[in-house]
């Protein structure tokens, strides 16, 4: 049974009410994403085309930014050691960037960036402005330094710019408001979200939960200092150095993000092995795993600037694997897997929260899941990847149908988990 030390952190959660919907919306999202994938398949010849960019933002936002905000409401006031400044903007949030995502990713399916795209856009920045003002003022409030609430809150910063990138490339396809057309900046919207984005939150949220969940004392500040100082240099000299600078001034920020990823997975193997939780639950199995499969991208991407530079071409069969396996790899593991640690906790809170005084009545949050269900997706998520991955690398359409199909399932099997858990009654 959990400690009762670990029930009194109920005065500091946020109202499941404000973090349930952030889950579920993803939950569909990857079932839409994967259905996508499934219909995209023929358009598999280039990344810049409107099926391929609808399953991207499907991807990135509907499913991988949704389930993470959704978790940031929760986890932020834990490691603040405070209360979310507003529910109210969590709902708002929620509210915004739920309604801005299916039209922007209508608008990309479409290719109609004059009015629907730029639409989404605008209400998916509402959104995240809301939710970056109300991670500020939660830390402000609280009066904390805590190392990795920074990593969250300069996330969001990275995210930020991010999306209002975006929407100046979408405008910038009816208004010449950019002094280059829109692909030239496509790299730096793209690697801005997904290392100043997902990098650093991951990197902020797995360095606190991968220990508190193996029951690991390790910590080590300077460490996530010189994480924290890597990604960001990384990012902000990427952005100059590829605007104004040769291609293969670029081999330094990715070497940056090389050793910065490098010393993520080494921080994470020292909770493991001074755990003491000998036995490894799955679901932070399968987080360890996206660890390690964050490194594969980062080695390519040094392989791309290198080869650019001696003058080779990069296949694009090559690129669409990076992409795939950044999306559906990397990010997609690490959420398949922190889901079933933070959302059982967060319905066991809901449910047992005033059991102080019989703590052995109330069942263990990580009994909360059902683990045929997450073999099951683990299954079909692990093989479809797979599978896929390796129709990517060879255009053999056949694997990519069945590798599109077996993720399908997954996502299906992941959204009747999610509805196993949220639906479950006091014991």
């Amino acid at each position: 049974m959990f400690p009762v030390s670990v029930n009194t952190m109920g005065n500091r959660t946020t109202s499941y009410k404000a973090v349930i919907p952030f889950y579920l919306y993803g939950g569909f999202s990857f079932v839409a994403a994967c259905v996508l994938l499934l219909l995209s398949i023929s358009d598999f010849s280039h990344y810049f085309n409107p099926s391929i960019l609808a399953v991207t933002h499907t991807m990135v936002l509907g499913w991988g930014t949704m389930v993470v905000i959704g978790a940031a409401h929760q986890l932020v006031p834990v490691l603040i050691e405070g209360k979310l400044y507003s529910d109210l903007l969590g709902y708002a949030t929620f509210a915004f960037m739920a309604l801005g995502i299916p039209v922007l990713i209508w608008g990309f399916s479409v290719f109609d960036m004059g009015v629907l795209a730029p639409v989404g856009s605008l209400m998916i920045i509402i959104g995240v402005i809301l939710f970056t003002i109300n991670i500020a003022l939660s830390m402000v409030k609280a009066h904390t330094e805590n190392m990795h609430a920074i990593f969250i809150f300069a996330s969001t910063v990275w995210l930020l710019f991010t999306i209002i990138l975006g929407f100046l490339l979408v405008l910038n396809f009816t208004y010449p408001i950019l002094l280059k057309n829109s692909l030239i900046y496509l790299p730096v919207h793209a690697h801005a979200g997904l290392a100043g984005w997902f990098l650093l939150l991951i990197a902020g949220v797995a360095t606190r939960l991968i220990p508190m969940f193996l029951i690991s004392k390790y910590t080590n500040r300077k460490l996530l200092w010189l994480i924290f100082i890597l990604i960001n240099f990384a990012l902000i000299s990427f952005v100059f150095l590829y605007l104004y600078a040769s291609l293969i001034t670029l081999i330094l920020p990715a070497v940056s993000i090389f050793i910065a990823i490098l010393f993520f997975a080494y921080y994470c193997y020292k909770a493991y092995h001074d755990r003491l939780r000998k036995k490894v639950e799955l679901p932070t199995g399968l987080a360890f795993s996206s660890v390690l499969i964050l490194i594969i991208p980062s080695i390519l991407a040094i392989v791309f600037i290198i080869m650019d530079w001696i003058d080779i071409q990069i296949s694009m069969n090559t690129i669409l694997l990076y992409g795939f396996i950044l999306l559906f790899g990397w990010i997609s593991s690490i959420i398949l897997g922190m889901s079933f640690k933070t959302l059982p906790f967060i319905l066991w809170n809901r449910l047992y929260q005033l059991h102080n005084k019989d703590m052995h009545k109330v069942p263990n949050p990580k009994d909360m899941f059902h683990p045929l269900l997450f073999k099951l997706k683990l299954i079909g998520y692990v093989s479809g990847c797979i599978v896929f991955a390796i129709g990517v690398m060879f255009m053999l359409k056949p694997l990519m149908y069945m590798g599109a199909s077996l993720l399908l399932l997954s996502s299906l099997t992941y959204l009747l988990h999610l509805f196993y858990i949220i639906t479950l009654k006091k014991q």
